[in-house]
């Protein structure tokens, strides 16, 4: 099935190009199908990017998804034309009524702050509060994910002595996990980033699971409130080219970054990356919606207020 998205969204011919099916709003409300609404809070500059990296990734499935993207009322991005998120985003104040089986959280690049110096932590942290109540079960992906486990959980992030920057290796630690359903025993995700979260932070945590981990790279993804919440702390999102993007761009501002870690051909930067992410990202967010979101989330969206108590009632 195909996924449902705003008319007009750049990411329509975009991925039209990568032979994906899309819909637009006209056609897709003409069919008679409850789709799964899954909203996207997106926190990246580069936000046209991270629009088409998402819709690529909840098109391939057997599921009709309507998304909307949300945007900050406190924040104004820079590198973002204003009309296009007046054309194809909602603030918070338009949505905070609704009820969507499933939210994703993207990162954002204010890691090096702490978390309370973020301008807009106030706005996000209440979202985060939102979403408990208001969401089947929500994505957090890397900042995101260690802001969310501050605010639930107290666990603070940890500074890296350098930039955890490339495609690196994970094995599964709780194999039974419908999450993990069809995945090999190694598997590979891009990371970018300076700080992480720490195994012996998360082990005393009353109901968080360590669901899979990277010799290289720590935890990598976190569950919690049996699978209404889920925390990666990579990109498996990213497309192809993302972090020679990032390379780049960093090289041409005189920054010292290394070479991402196993992902140009012979990990030489002349080369093209060698992809090696993109068929267990697609598993990771099809078993998300078949496992948590379209198998989990209530007949009337509105009981997902009370999710809890349905699925805990002693």
């Amino acid at each position: 099935m195909p996924v449902k998205i705003p008319n007009n969204l750049p990411a329509i011919e975009l991925l039209k190009k990568e032979n994906i099916f899309v819909m637009s709003d006209l056609r897709a409300n003409a069919q008679d199908i409850r789709p799964m609404r899954v909203l996207i809070l997106n926190l990246m500059p580069i936000k046209i990017s991270t629009e088409t990296d998402f819709v690529r990734l909840l098109s391939n499935n057997p599921l009709q998804v309507e998304v909307e993207f949300l945007r900050l009322d406190t924040h104004t991005p820079k590198n973002t034309p204003e009309e296009h998120l007046e054309l194809f985003y909602k603030g918070f104040s338009d949505i905070k009524e609704n009820f969507y089986d499933g939210m994703i959280i993207t990162g954002a690049p204010v890691e090096m702050l702490k978390f309370e110096e973020v301008t807009y932590w106030d706005e996000i942290t209440m979202i985060f509060d939102w979403a408990r109540k208001h969401v089947t079960s929500t994505l957090y992906i890397c900042w995101a994910s260690q802001a969310a486990l501050y605010r639930f959980y107290g666990v603070d992030k940890t500074p890296l002595e350098q930039k955890l920057f490339g495609v690196f290796k994970h094995t599964v630690t709780e194999k039974k996990d419908p999450l993990f359903r069809g995945f090999d025993d190694e598997f590979f995700i891009p990371h970018s980033r300076h700080t992480t979260i720490l195994k012996k932070d998360l082990e005393n945590k009353e109901g968080v699971s360590i669901l899979s981990e990277s010799q290289d790279a720590g935890v990598a993804i976190v569950s919690s409130r049996g699978g209404r919440e889920f925390y990666l702390t990579g990109h498996s999102e990213y497309a192809p080219l993302t972090l020679h993007e990032e390379y780049v761009r960093d090289l041409e501002r005189g920054l010292a970054v290394n070479v991402p870690h196993n992902y140009y051909a012979d990990n030489n930067p002349d080369n093209s990356p060698l992809v090696r992410w993109t068929g267990h990202a697609n598993l990771l967010f099809n078993n998300w919606l078949n496992y948590f979101v379209y198998q989990e989330t209530p007949f009337d969206l509105k009981d997902v207020e009370h999710l809890d108590e349905i699925k805990n009632p002693n």
